[in-house]
C-alpha cells in the first residue's frame, strides 16, 4: 500500500523542467507576449545602459554648456529639417534646460526598479499570508483574510496617499505605500490556489505517508499554486509603475529632480499646450512600459491556461 500511495506522489522539482519548457512554448505561440517580451527587453536594455545611451546626466542643466540652447526648446534633429545653427535635442529642453531625452533614458531605471521592487515586496508578504490562510484554514484563515479586506475597502490610490502623508513624500515611501496597498490582492489570489491544490491526491498521499505540514505546503502545494501569482505580477508591475507615477504626478512620489516619468509629467503639466513634449515623451515612455507588462502577462494567462492548450 506504501508503494502505491508513493508512486503518487509527484515532486514538482522532477517534472518542473518540463513544465516551464512547455510554458515557454506556449508563451512564445502568443503574439501579444512575444510584442511584450520584445517591449520589455527595450526597456530593459534602455534602463542598463542608461548612462551609455543619454547625452547627458539627467541633472545636467545645459545653460551656458551648451550653444545655443533655450529652456523648453523643443526637439532638434537636424537630418529632419532642424537648423544646423540649433543644437541636436531628440526631445528637446525641458524648463530648467535639461535635455528630456537623457531624463527619459533614465526615466526607465527608475520606473523598473519601481515596478520590481513595488511588486516584489507586495509578492513576498502577500504570498506568505496567502499560505498560511489558504492551508492552515480556521480561525487562522479568517483573521488574515478579515485584515486584508480592511485594506480592500479603502479606495486604492487614497489609502496610497494617505500612508505616503503619514510617512513623508518621497519615492521610497511612494513604492511602500503602493505595496500595502496590493498586498491583499497577492494573498488572496495565493489563498485561493491553496485551497484548489491542498485537496489534491498527491497532498493527500503526502499527508498518509507523514510529510510534515511544512513539507507539504512548501514541497508540494506552493509549486503546484504559484502560476496564477506569476501572471499577477506579471500584470501588477505595469500597475505599479503607473500608480508609483501617478502619486508623483501628484507631488506624493519622487521629488524633484529625480528623472521619474510621473514626476517630469507633474512638473511641466501647465505647458501641455506651449510645449507639449515636456508631457508627450515621458508620458509615452509610461505607456510603453505598461502596455508592455500587460502584453506579457495577457500572453502569460493564455500560455498557462490549460483549457487554452488542450
Amino acid at each position: 500500500m506504501s508503494a502505491v500511495i508513493e508512486a503518487e506522489l509527484v515532486d514538482p522539482r522532477s517534472t518542473s523542467k518540463g513544465i516551464w519548457g512547455d510554458t515557454l512554448g506556449n508563451v512564445l505561440r502568443q503574439r501579444n507576449a512575444i510584442v511584450g517580451l520584445v517591449i520589455l527587453i527595450f526597456l530593459l536594455l534602455t534602463a542598463v545602459f542608461a548612462d551609455q545611451i543619454a547625452a547627458y546626466p539627467p541633472n545636467q542643466v545645459l545653460l551656458g554648456s551648451v550653444a545655443g540652447v533655450k529652456k523648453s526648446s523643443p526637439p532638434c534633429i537636424h537630418v529632419l529639417g532642424c537648423p544646423d545653427d540649433r543644437p541636436q535635442l531628440l526631445m528637446g529642453t525641458d524648463s530648467n534646460v535639461r535635455d528630456v531625452f537623457s531624463r527619459v533614458v533614465h526615466g526607465a531605471r527608475v520606473s523598473l526598479f519601481i515596478g520590481f521592487a513595488t511588486v516584489g515586496f507586495a509578492i513576498v508578504i502577500g504570498t506568505l499570508i496567502g499560505l498560511v490562510a489558504g492551508f492552515a484554514g480556521g480561525w487562522t484563515d479568517n483573521i488574515l483574510m478579515r485584515l486584508m479586506d480592511v485594506v480592500l475597502v479603502f479606495p486604492a490610490l487614497l489609502l496610497a496617499i494617505a500612508i505616503v502623508t503619514a510617512l513623508g513624500q518621497s519615492l521610497l515611501n511612494a513604492q511602500l505605500s503602493i505595496a500595502i496597498v496590493a498586498i491583499p490582492i497577492y494573498a488572496r489570489i495565493m489563498r485561493a490556489s491553496v485551497l484548489s491544490v491542498k485537496e489534491s491526491d498527491f497532498v493527500t498521499a503526502s499527508r498518509a505517508l507523514g510529510e510534515s505540514p511544512a513539507g507539504i505546503l512548501f514541497r508540494r502545494v506552493f509549486p503546484n499554486a504559484v502560476t496564477p501569482l506569476i501572471v499577477a505580477g506579471t500584470l501588477g508591475i505595469g500597475g505599479a509603475v503607473l500608480d508609483v507615477a501617478a502619486l508623483s504626478f501628484l507631488g506624493y512620489g519622487a521629488q524633484p529632480p529625480t528623472a521619474e516619468w510621473g514626476s517630469m509629467i507633474g512638473l511641466d503639466s501647465g505647458k501641455l499646450f506651449t510645449a507639449p513634449h515636456l508631457v508627450f515623451f515621458p508620458g509615452l515612455a509610461l505607456v510603453l512600459t505598461v502596455f508592455g507588462f500587460n502584453l506579457l502577462g495577457d500572453g502569460l494567462r493564455d500560455a498557462l491556461d490549460p483549457r487554452l492548450n488542450r
